[in-house]
């Protein structure tokens, strides 16, 4: 299997790690991947049509901060061009989501991948937050596989579930906490810290981003409530038109008050039919503590999915890590391949 990866972040740099230690993944013994290109937005790029090797592109770009000119594979062209040009058989899209640039530059990239037949699989949320329905289309038109199980919940067999283990139910709401930087966050609150104490803690972690708007206030729960939305209730939202609730409206009032009463804060996304019409929001609630989502707690996630057909279903990830987001990719990689790819 020839990859093109776009993105070359911790998340791409831990698909190479596993993908080059195929004994601690026993499925990896049917598939043999072969990196033709690895793209960075500004970190430079490599490419060899008769493959890479990995590791060495590991070494290499984590010792001098990315590919420089000085590399014999070094390419310098744009990523449009090498998605028009190289031999691949898989795009891999693990950059960064923009929400201000609904999506862009992977959408373009995923969208010109499909039409040129080559299946594409996604960690970044932002073309099937921003495009699903005519990224579907093209994809079904060209008889390939568009696969995302790592844009919510790092990776856990969300989308697989519904697909494999759903067959026949209509599921007619959906309801998670999704956002593992505001959880933290609010756990941290909880506990007495104040907000620029665990904002500064979940920095030095590795859970919150250096600006942790884009969490606190919703929007990367709001591209994740979207996927779901978009692919197990049959909608065609992006997430615009999602209401959010910003991280301003829980007072350290509403915290104390909270936890006098037993009770835990969450930011949850949810989705629900209305008299024929799809509903959704990101908003802050409060749960007992005897409720599921109460114990849903630090860095993991909670997933509650409701069928016609069944009880509600819940899904739990437990403080998840990187290994969590790179094993989505490679779990799409040999859906692929089970599905007849040569």
């Amino acid at each position: 299997m020839r990859i093109l990866m776009v993105g070359f972040g911790n998340v791409g740099q831990k698909i190479v790690e596993l993908l080059s230690k195929p004994d601690r993944i026993k499925i990896l013994s049917d598939l043999t991947p072969v990196f033709t290109g690895i793209f960075t937005a500004s970190h430079g790029a490599v490419v060899a049509e008769k493959g890479l090797s990995p590791l060495t592109c590991l070494e290499y770009f984590r010792g001098n901060n990315g590919f420089t000119p000085t590399l014999p594979y070094y390419y310098p062209g744009d990523i449009i061009d090498a998605i028009d040009t190289l031999s691949y058989d898989v795009l891999v899209e693990v950059s960064t989501l923009s929400i201000t640039d609904r999506g862009e530059p992977a959408l373009s990239y995923t969208e010109q991948a499909l039409k040129h037949g080559k299946h594409v699989v996604l960690a970044n949320k932002g073309p099937v937050a921003f495009g699903y329905k005519r990224l579907m289309t093209l994809a079904r038109t060209q008889a390939v596989k568009l696969l995302y199980e790592s844009t919510v919940m790092d990776g856990t067999p969300v989308f697989s579930l519904a697909r494999n283990g759903l067959t026949g139910c209509s599921v007619t709401g959906v309801t998670g906490i999704l956002n593992s930087t505001t959880n933290y966050v609010l756990d941290g609150l909880r506990g007495g810290k104040s907000h620029d104490e665990v904002i500064q803690e979940a920095q030095i972690i590795g859970v919150a981003e250096a600006d942790p708007r884009y969490d606190l206030d919703g929007w990367d729960c709001a591209a994740k409530l979207t996927i779901l939305a978009n692919t197990l209730m049959g909608s065609d939202l992006t997430p615009m038109n999602i209401s959010r609730e910003e991280f301003r409206t829980v007072t350290p009032e509403m915290i104390r008050r909270a936890k006098s009463s037993g009770e835990y804060i969450r930011q949850v996304g949810s989705a629900w039919r209305e008299k024929g019409r799809l509903k959704a929001q990101v908003a802050f609630r409060r749960f007992p503590a005897e409720d599921p989502f109460a114990f849903v707690r630090g860095t993991s996630s909670a997933l509650r999915i409701e069928t016609d057909c069944m009880c509600p279903q819940m899904i739990f990830q437990e403080n998840p890590g990187l290994k969590d987001t790179a094993y989505g990719v490679i779990n799409d990689l040999m859906t692929i391949v089970r599905s007849g790819f040569e």
